[in-house]
């Protein structure tokens, strides 16, 4: 059987239209960026040959965007990084170390102020000194909360309502999730709780 020349052609027209038959070179996003900067200088040029003062107008807009830039970048970078006090009282300083019932009267005193994130934190450490005290935990500042998850001598119940807890603590802390005094008070009633579910030994 003879096959008509323009039909195998068609063929093979079709089969290397494929995308898999582009022997194309991708460019790589340093290139892409490299020619989008050549774009816009050439276009720059150009601009400033038809029309000077729309060239400075632009270039003022442009380095005027830029610094707006860096200041954001900047705002972003020191909001990160620096010290909260809701972040610190997670892992208070060895110095401040107190006893429970100090730290949760600290707790109640920061919610009645509104400074529910914080007051959640420090109920936390409260919780932690407890259940130090019941031997359940080693309180040590340096520690996270999720730590204590993995080491708490709890029954599998009072392992998932501390696992709960932190996740809880991470949300408002890190999360920006809002806390108001509902919030407040089923953390601590949770936190109570945990003393029930000490393992015996």
């Amino acid at each position: 059987m003879i096959v008509p020349a323009d039909s195998l052609q068609r063929a093979l027209a079709e089969v290397f239209a494929r995308p898999e038959y582009r022997w194309t070179e991708r460019q790589s996003l340093g290139q892409w960026a490299l020619e989008r900067w050549r774009l816009l200088q050439e276009w720059l040029q150009r601009l400033a040959a038809v029309s000077p003062a729309l060239y400075h107008v632009v270039l003022g807009g442009l380095l005027l965007l830029l610094l707006l830039l860096c200041i954001h970048i900047g705002y972003v970078l020191w909001q990160v990084l620096r010290p909260s006090p809701a972040r610190s009282a997670v892992a208070a300083p060895a110095q401040r170390r107190h006893d429970a019932r100090s730290a949760r009267a600290q707790a109640d005193a920061m919610a009645a102020a509104g400074r529910y994130v914080e007051a959640l934190a420090q109920r936390f450490v409260a919780a932690l000194l407890e259940l130090e005290r019941a031997r359940a935990i080693a309180f040590h500042p340096a520690k996270t909360p999720a730590e204590y998850v993995g080491e708490a001598r709890l029954d599998a119940p009072g392992r998932e309502s501390l696992r709960r807890l932190v996740a809880g603590l991470y949300g408002h802390l890190f999360g920006a999730h809002p806390c108001d005094a509902r919030e407040y008070r089923a953390f601590g009633a949770a936190a109570d709780e945990l003393l029930r579910h000490v393992a015996p030994g």
